[in-house]
C-alpha cells in the first residue's frame, strides 16, 4: 500500500517539474519564433496556461506535503508543547477542509467548463480545472497522514534559511 501511495506521489511530483520544464522550452522557442521570424505557434500561450495551471496547483499539494507553507511561530513557540500540539491538530483540520472545498468546487467547476473549448487547442476547457479535485485529494490525504501523526516529507533540507 505505501509502495503504491509513494508511486503516485511520485508521478505527481515528477509530472509536475516535467510541466515546468516544458513551459520553459515553449515560452523559449515562442520568443524565439516571434522575435527571429516573425511567427507565432497558435497553440503554445494555451498550453503554457495549462501547464501553469497544472504546475501551481501541485505545488500547492506538495508544499502541503513537505509542509513548506508560511508559519509565524512568534506566538506559538511561547506555548506550552500541549497547546502547539492542539494549535497543529487545528491547522491539519483546516488544511483538509480546504482540500474537500477543493474536491467540492473544482469538481463542479470542471463539470461547468466541460461545454466549452478552448479556441487554439480545441481542448475541454475542463482540462485546465480537473487539477482543482486531483489537488484536493492530495491535500486530504496530506493532511489526514499529518493530523494522525504520520510524515509526509520526502525532502529534507529546503525549509528557509537551510542551505
Amino acid at each position: 500500500m505505501k509502495r503504491i501511495a509513494l508511486s503516485i506521489d511520485s508521478f505527481f511530483e515528477n509530472f509536475s517539474m516535467v510541466a515546468l520544464l516544458a513551459m520553459i522550452l515553449i515560452v523559449t522557442v515562442q520568443v524565439m519564433t516571434r522575435k527571429l521570424f516573425n511567427f507565432v505557434l497558435y497553440w503554445s500561450e494555451e498550453v503554457t496556461l495549462l501547464l501553469l495551471v497544472w504546475f501551481s496547483f501541485l505545488g500547492i499539494a506538495i508544499g502541503f506535503r513537505e509542509k513548506l507553507h508560511m508559519a509565524i511561530d512568534t506566538f506559538t513557540s511561547k506555548l506550552p508543547p500541549r497547546w502547539n500540539w492542539v494549535l497543529d491538530r487545528f491547522i491539519y483540520a483546516s488544511t483538509f477542509a480546504f482540500g474537500v472545498y477543493l474536491v467540492i468546487s473544482g469538481a463542479e467547476f470542471t463539470v461547468l467548463m466541460n461545454e466549452s473549448t478552448l479556441a487554439a487547442t480545441k481542448l475541454p476547457n475542463s482540462v485546465i480545472y480537473v487539477i482543482m479535485p486531483i489537488t484536493g485529494v492530495l491535500v486530504c490525504i496530506y493532511s489526514f497522514l499529518q493530523f494522525i501523526g504520520i510524515e509526509t516529507k520526502r525532502h529534507y533540507g529546503i525549509e528557509e534559511g537551510e542551505h
